[in-house]
């Protein structure tokens, strides 16, 4: 079984693989796009997390894991733990190709753009005054952020948005205003 990371299952998988490799599904984004209520925000004071946003013509960058064949059923029921919490996420096989050439079927997590937590179409800064503010039981919307930039960066990964929003969340927390 193979599982498609692209936000905190990156630095944060919470399950055992025996191999993982960079890789890339195609026809989504990677997007602040879902209100989180419960790992990184309240339902009073929601905060933002990345999910997989439908977009034709666009690729996501991310990791692939490779979970060994007697740990797929414990790998699979915790991860429908995590991510399925508020069903905003579709569990979903999709085509993911490995950076060695292979392609493979993987266990991914993508956003219902029909429920009540998905927000698509913000604005960078809305999406940054959001994430500066926002808590929740897993910690700050901040630490998310800045988690999944810097475990993107480490991999070669690019992710403009993410860049300019990590940046202008640390200014925001930090006092500071964006030059007129």
């Amino acid at each position: 079984m193979w599982v498609f990371g692209y936000g905190s299952l990156i630095w944060n998988p919470g399950f055992v693989w025996v191999e993982r490799r960079l890789a890339r599904v195609e026809g989504f984004r990677r997007s602040f796009c879902m209100r989180s209520i419960h790992h990184r925000g309240t339902p009073e004071m929601p905060g933002l997390v990345l999910a997989l946003d439908p977009a034709e013509g666009t690729a996501c960058e991310g990791v692939a894991f490779a979970v060994a064949p007697a740990a797929a059923d414990v790998t699979l029921s915790y991860l429908r733990e995590r991510e399925l919490i508020s069903s905003a996420y579709l569990e979903q096989h999709l085509p993911v190709a490995l950076d060695d050439g292979r392609l493979v079927e993987a266990v991914t997590y993508v956003v219902d753009p029909g429920h009540v937590q998905y927000c698509g179409g913000l604005g960078l800064e809305e999406q940054a005054q959001i994430i500066a503010r926002a808590r929740g039981g897993r910690g700050p919307n901040s630490e998310y952020l800045r988690n999944t930039t810097c475990h993107l960066e480490e991999l070669g990964i690019a992710d403009a948005e993410l860049r300019w929003l990590s940046q202008r969340v640390n200014c925001l927390l930090n006092g500071h205003q964006p030059e007129a």
